[in-house]
């Protein structure tokens, strides 16, 4: 109570304003009056009026009922609690005096100094009133109305959701409140309304408001929501200024004007709906504008005016237990109109359909997709359009030897407008059965068979001669069998545990015609940890590696208190000298793979580093470096990431870069409610590294710095965001954003 001494006297005295007295904010040492009824029996009349107090006078002659001491009153699920109360029964009011709570069936209390009721318990008038509503929020006021169905009114009132004392339990000034003339809450509708009011943010006034109202809890009402401001380079400053639609209890559409002083308006609208069987949402954009078709030119000329806009939608609806649909749709007028109105950084969009269905033992998917790429250099027209694919998995044990069988069969068919057609389908059957011997080794045995059929066709479309494989139809079968062995050794450590586990598996495969199939989903090929014992090292179904080998390697876990760190390296080798279809670059193309491994740090909640590397097998030069770093708590915390990519792969061969680049993100919580925040990525490759590139070993590629205040009822943040690179009409330069949200208000 003694820390709290200073708060209650700047509360009582006349430090504050007669006005912030009046409508005062803090809670009342009276306690609500609870749900049970005094009595233990159950009244038969609904208005009946139940109560129970301390002492009890009747006056004959007046019939007037005075109750005193802790007096309780109920009917209707209408609750009073008050130190004192006279029942006039000829007027049927009802006075009540010091320390008074009155409850309504919806759970909203109020208290104040004095009441006057009739004898309902539903209306009245009540002197220095206070609403506790229980959606959250709170009103006062100098008086207030209460009517019989619930509506309150109030004049020379406030408002605020925002918490009225501090950690300790102590008085303090709202962070933001309303106040006004005259407040009308309605429970029926969950909406308050306000005439005269003005906005106080940090105690401070702000303009007047218009005549206007908010919700109170989680309901939603048609009406403008929290605008934004913002400046760029190119569109100049901006204000956004939602407006919500109510449709529908599940359904509503939010239309956004984003006002600008260098272009023309741009109109968004977004529109949701939730069922019970899944929901539904639509992004769209739309403005005209000047856009650049050349994109290569470094001052490229902006085009006439043009309409530019942008499709963002998703859905999910679960039609059965097992069976589900989905969908996403992603489209814009052009490849610079995300860009330049920091809508998204995506450089391609992909818009997808999907038939599911799932149980325990068998999957199922009729998919389709379709892929608007954004990239300088691609052509649209190179983009497949997969319509469909199909895919069937079932899963169940041998029966046998207690092995688990996989059978799949699969699909596809992929269009391009201006390139190569290919049609795939394929069957497959995998067998694995796990064992653990006497010893302790983990052993996994694996069958594996599959039969492909291809159809392809415009193939001199594709450039790159290994993707493209051979005219016509093609067909192809496929076999493995592999055994993996982990001997995992356990013990004791600087007073935690050591875990050690060798692991050694051997593949053996025939030659398979390889290059005879086209080559569409199986391009990206990467040795690294998460790859090295798989039985197939190509990321798709397109290519499959054909060599008998040997992978070896360990893994090192120690667990202490508070520390865990874990370590893996490995190593293949082709035991055959059969020529191998991976290129070079990839680790994988000489007989001794390179050497890949991946090490984790973490030390409690507080620190994580994972660090990844491939060392070439001849000269140990570092082919990949990654490291991701985390320091810090959720409040404070710093992100480092770094990525060097040395893979030197002809570009003739393989369409991937050698590339190298820093990304930093960071936020301190400088204050209990304040922080700061920041992010940035840095180029970091030269022309040593890729010719193709046009940085010099650190060129800057975006930042983004800000400020922001977030407590439990008002966020208000400063973004500084730069972009350093052009892209047509999307020129880099500095753009600045302001959010300022407050609970309850524009929602």
């Amino acid at each position: 109570m003694a820390g709290c001494a200073l708060s209650l006297a700047l509360l009582a005295s006349g430090l504050l304003p007669a006005s912030a007295r009046a409508q005062d904010l803090q809670a009342r040492p009276a306690a609500p009056p609870l749900p049970e009824t005094p009595t233990s029996s159950t009244p038969t009349d609904p208005d009946q009026v139940q109560f129970s107090a301390s002492g009890l006078e009747y006056d004959t002659d007046a019939d007037i009922v005075t109750a005193t001491g802790e007096v309780r009153m109920f009917r209707q699920g209408d609750r009073l609690r008050a130190d004192k109360v006279v029942w006039n029964r000829k007027t049927g009011k009802v006075l009540a005096t010091g320390n008074i709570a009155v409850t309504n069936p919806q759970g909203d209390i109020a208290y104040g100094d004095s009441i006057e009721l009739t004898d309902s318990l539903k209306d009245g008038v009540v002197d220095n009133m206070l609403v506790v509503l229980e959606q959250g929020g709170r009103l006062a006021a100098k008086q207030g109305t209460r009517e019989a169905d619930g509506t309150v009114e109030l004049r020379s009132a406030a408002y605020t959701p925002c918490a009225v004392v501090n950690t300790a339990g102590c008085p303090k000034e709202p962070t933001w409140k309303i106040t006004a003339v005259s407040v009308t809450y309605r429970p029926d509708r969950k909406r308050i309304y306000y005439a005269g009011a003005r906005l106080h943010l940090f105690g401070l006034p702000s303009l007047p408001l218009p005549k206007f109202s908010n919700p109170v809890g989680g309901g939603s009402d048609s009406g403008l929501l929290s605008p934004n401001g913002g400046y760029s380079r190119v569109n100049g400053f901006e204000v956004s200024i939602p407006y919500y639609v109510k449709l529908a209890p599940n359904q509503g559409l939010v239309v956004t004007p984003h006002l600008y002083t260098s272009v023309l308006p741009m109109l968004q609208a977004d529109y949701s709906a939730l069922s019970t069987r899944g929901a539904f949402s639509l992004r769209a954009y739309a403005t005209e504008s000047r856009r650049s078709d050349d994109l290569t030119t470094a001052n490229s000329a902006d085009t006439s005016m043009a309409f530019r806009g942008y499709l963002d939608g998703m859905a999910r609806y679960q039609l059965t237990p097992n069976w589900s649909v989905s969908g996403s749709l992603r489209l814009t007028t052009d490849r610079t109109f995300l860009r330049r109105y920091d809508i998204s950084r995506d450089d391609r969009l992909r818009s997808t359909a999907s038939l599911e269905r799932i149980d325990d033992s068998s999957y199922f998917a009729l998919t389709g997709w379709y892929v608007q790429t954004l990239r300088v250099n691609d052509s649209q027209g190179q983009q497949p359009i997969a319509l469909p694919e199909i895919d069937y998995r079932k899963r169940f044990d041998d029966g046998l030897v207690g092995g688990r069988v996989q059978l799949q069969l699969n699909t596809l068919a992929l269009t391009r407008t201006d390139g190569q057609d290919t049609q795939r389908a394929f069957a497959s059957a995998q067998w694995d059965l796990r064992r653990l011997t006497n010893w302790g080794q983990e052993v996994t045995f694996t069958a594996f068979a599959r039969a492909d059929a291809y159809n392809t066709n415009n193939t001199d479309a594709t450039s790159i001669v290994s993707y493209r494989g051979l005219e016509g139809f093609h067909k192809r079968a496929i076999g493995a069998a592999a055994v993996d062995v982990k001997w995992p050794f356990i013990g004791t450590f600087l007073g935690g545990t050591q875990r050690f586990t060798p692991r050694v598996q051997l593949v053996a495969a025939p030659s398979i015609a390889n290059t005879r199939i086209p080559n569409e989903d199986s391009r990206a090929v990467d040795l690294d940890d998460t790859n090295l014992f798989a039985l197939n090292r190509f990321a798709g179904y397109d290519r499959f590696e054909d060599s008998s080998r040997a992978t070896y390697g360990g893994e090192w876990a120690l667990d202490l208190p508070g520390i865990a760190f874990t370590t893996n390296i490995g190593q293949s080798y082709r035991l055959g000298t059969r020529p191998t279809i991976l290129p070079d670059g990839t680790g994988l193309s000489d007989r001794f793979s390179d050497i890949v491994g991946r090490s984790e740090l973490r030390f409690r909640d507080f620190v994580s580093v994972v660090h990844r590397y491939r060392l070439d097998k001849d000269s140990l030069a570092i082919r990949r470096n990654e490291i991701d770093a985390t320091i810090g708590s959720r409040a404070s915390y710093v992100l480092v990431g770094y990525l060097k990519l040395n893979r030197n792969i002809d570009a003739a061969i393989e369409d991937l870069r050698d590339r190298e680049e820093i990304r930093v993100a960071g936020r301190v919580q400088f204050a209990r409610f304040w922080s700061a925040f920041g992010s940035g990525v840095v180029d970091l490759t030269n022309k040593s590294e890729d010719p193709l590139s046009v940085s010099d070993g650190f060129s800057p590629i975006r930042h983004r710095v800000g400020v922001q205040y977030e407590d439990d009822c008002l966020r208000l943040g400063a973004t500084w965001r730069r972009t350093y690179n052009d892209t047509g009409d999307a020129r880099k330069g500095n753009s600045f954003l302001l959010t300022l949200a407050f609970t309850n208000l524009g929602r």
